[in-house]
């Protein structure tokens, strides 16, 4: 008896002071054996107390094999209970305690596993293991609001021999700090290319959004130093930031901000609820954009994007298409054409999922890029680029997801989104996107 009372107490002590044990289910189940083992105390006490008070009213001894304390079913179930605490008091006393300054910390990471066999006009063909994303990222609960977190995400980037580790995100969420709306201080989201990418084009093991895809516009990337205000209603989404305007992979020279936004028409409701391709039903347009002044990366330029994005998508099928607009007409002569072609141009992207199978797990998916980027100064030529994505995709469970897929790259003018040379390839890929 002694034994199973102090056992209980030691794993109740473990689960409370953050051992870290395989979390929740051996924490559930513990629960469960330990609320097993008082009901049958308290069964075991209460035929203690009637037997004593039987001795009490007829003076008689009792034989102890005619008033046992508990049956042999009920000593066999206690004796198993406890052999089941012990196993996991023993794991427990094993495990690498946890400690913070906070209520809770929630793990989680994403990577991008995959093979690349690729062929360029006038090159011989490269055959390359890559780890596209390697994603790791905490949580930290400081706040009586279980919306309201600290987050930072660590980022490593491949690529040419060199690995790189960014903190891509490190911001404070502090949640309804006005009407439908919280905000986020730090490294935080840039406000379009996280929506385009969980909202529009699912695949991004695969390849990069065409806002973002070196292989299409290259307008933005996904993080900044900034502020970044998030509405959320079912009807209507938004956020509005200000940043320092160069991104997450470069150095902030402090001569301009960038006033960044996106507007969201949820017309079908459920904008302010977290969406799954396989499992939602939505229809959305958007109107997003930024006005980013004195940016380091282009020589001090002033430039301005614009976009107009709709998507439908339903568990079975998703069709997306959106327009973009770069302007950039600021020292047009004194910078090389590089800097003059990034931020100035237009174009197009459409693209279209169609799942089947149990759950839907199954994908076949396409997706065509046209860019055109121009020289202000009319020095040189335009650089007109297509893009072409196309495979099928298969989740295996909540965590993996298998990608097999095409990739045709055609710079017509032979020249970049930013006017430098390139040249036309095919690519094959084999790909795992890993989240837990």
């Amino acid at each position: 008896m002694k034994k199973i009372i102090l056992s209980t107490v030691a794993i109740t002590t473990l689960a409370l002071t953050g051992a870290s044990a395989d979390t929740g289910s051996d924490i559930a189940e513990m629960k469960a054996m330990m609320k097993q083992m008082s009901q049958r105390l308290a069964k075991v006490e209460a035929e203690n107390k009637q037997l004593k008070a039987h001795k009490k009213s007829t003076h008689k001894k009792r034989s102890s094999s005619k008033h046992v304390v508990t049956s042999k079913k009920e000593q066999d179930k206690i004796a198993s209970l406890e052999e089941k605490v012990e196993v996991l008091e023993k794991k427990y006393t094993k495990a690498t305690p946890v400690f913070a300054k906070t209520s809770k910390l929630k793990f989680s990471g994403q990577h991008y596993l995959g093979f690349v066999s690729k062929k360029a006009t006038g090159t011989s063909s490269t055959n390359n293991f890559e780890m596209r994303r390697n994603y790791l990222q905490v949580k930290a609960y400081l706040f009586d609001d279980p919306k309201s977190y600290l987050r930072v995400t660590l980022d490593e980037t491949t690529g040419n021999g060199d690995n790189t580790l960014r903190f891509k995100y490190a911001y404070l969420y502090l949640n309804d700090v006005l009407p439908y709306t919280g905000v986020e201080v730090g490294q935080s989201h840039r406000p379009w290319l996280d929506y385009e990418e969980h909202q529009g084009w699912y695949h991004r093991a695969v390849d990069k959004t065409f806002t973002e895809s070196k292989e299409s516009a290259d307008l933005t990337n996904s993080a900044d130093m900034g502020v970044n205000f998030k509405t959320k209603t079912p009807y209507f989404t938004s956020e509005l930031g200000l940043f320092n305007g160069e991104g997450y992979h470069s150095s902030d020279n402090g001569a301009g901000l960038s006033a960044e936004w996106r507007l969201t028409a949820a017309f079908l409701g459920n904008g302010d609820k977290k969406r799954h391709a396989r499992k939602s039903t939505y229809f959305d347009a958007s109107f997003w954009g930024q006005y980013n002044v004195k940016n380091a990366l282009n020589n001090n330029q002033t430039y301005k994007i614009y976009g107009f994005h709709t998507v439908y998508n339903t568990p079975s099928f998703l069709v997306s298409a959106q327009y973009n607009i770069a302007d950039n007409t600021n020292n047009i002569i004194a910078n090389p054409v590089s800097n003059r072609m990034h931020h100035n141009g237009h174009g197009y992207s459409v693209n279209a999922d169609y799942r089947f199978g149990e759950d839907y797990k199954y994908d076949l998916f396409a997706r065509y890029d046209k860019w055109t980027a121009k020289d202000p100064a009319n020095i040189v030529a335009n650089a007109n680029i297509e893009h072409f994505l196309y495979g099928v995709a298969w989740e295996q469970n909540k965590n993996v997801t298998w990608y097999l897929n095409g990739k045709h790259y055609n710079p017509k003018d032979g020249f970049n989104y930013a006017g430098s040379g390139k040249n036309k390839f095919d690519a094959f890929m084999l790909t795992a996107e890993i989240n837990w």
